[in-house]
């Protein structure tokens, strides 16, 4: 979940920061100065979109690295990181990728992959997953993250998440200018009815479009927890380790892991999910060594 939640809030600060500087310079006057020119909206909206997406994906490890406190390692500094930096290595070569950077972090039990590019992506694992878990528990998690490098996950989010921003930029401000046209009735140009509409659109869909990026991530757990069975060769270590993640606190899941079950939390909050339910994961598992 932390990959995701990182990526999407980085995208959006880095969006919006694009956004304003762009209707800082005039951009935004410039397109509707003689009517709103559709198509070169439509490539200012894409050079912002996928901007923001790109160099969210650029600065992933830097940010995660930050906002976890993780640190990196080599296997010098104790028997459990030389046995952490080995298992990561093995996974690494068995599924075609370049050695990824390891790091450790205080918390909950939690782990995540991020990385622009599969060759030198970075792995982190938390203090209490290290603690909670067996070593083949362990090592079935630090599989399914191998697998989500292996499968180009952050670099198809990143394309997703900018296809999405490229249209809530520019559907966002066709609202804007029909809204300054109509109410605000703004002969030339684009006037203040423009700027707050599309500010308060561009929030709003931005929201809804989430709901997309959320989708792909709830389908690529799916084919991260089979790829960590593949690794392992056996799904029995993915199960033990998702019912272990479930069993942490009896009767619920631990707050770092809220998104893993979204059960009683209601349809909606299930649509912002970026984790399948674990109940649902395991099931997905057995069903396939059946």
């Amino acid at each position: 979940m932390k990959r995701i939640a990182l990526f999407l809030v980085t995208n959006f600060a880095v969006m919006l920061v694009l956004s304003v500087v762009a209707s800082l310079l005039g951009v935004d006057r410039y397109l509707a100065a003689e009517g709103l020119d559709l198509t070169s909206l439509l490539a200012f909206s894409a050079l912002i979109g996928f901007g923001g997406a790109i160099i969210s994906l650029l600065i992933s490890k830097t940010m995660a690295k930050m906002s976890t406190g993780a640190q990196l390692i080599d296997g010098s500094e104790g028997s459990t990181q030389y046995w952490l930096v080995q298992t990561v290595r093995r996974l690494a070569q068995t599924a075609g990728i370049g050695m990824p950077e390891v790091a450790i972090f205080e918390g909950a039990p939690n782990a995540f992959a991020t990385g622009a590019f599969r060759n030198s992506a970075l792995i982190a694992v938390s203090t209490g997953l290290l603690e909670s878990m067996s070593r083949e528990e362990v090592e079935a998690v630090v599989g399914h993250e191998v697998a989500h490098i292996a499968n180009g996950d952050m670099v198809t989010l990143t394309l997703i998440q900018g296809v999405v921003n490229t249209f809530v930029i520019f559907l966002s401000r066709v609202v804007g200018y029909f809204v300054d046209r109509t109410i605000f009735k703004t002969e030339r140009g684009v006037g203040m009815g423009f700027y707050i509409t599309s500010f308060v659109c561009q929030m709003l869909f931005g929201i809804l479009a989430s709901m997309i990026v959320a989708w792909f991530s709830r389908r690529r757990e799916f084919s991260a927890d089979a790829g960590s069975a593949a690794y392992l060769g056996s799904p029995g270590p993915m199960v033990n380790a998702l019912k272990r993640l479930g069993g942490v606190v009896p009767g619920a899941l631990p707050e770092n892991f809220k998104s893993f079950g979204i059960t009683g939390a209601g349809r909606m909050a299930a649509l912002f999910a970026t984790h399948p339910p674990i109940e649902a994961r395991i099931a997905a598992l057995q069903n396939a060594r059946r």
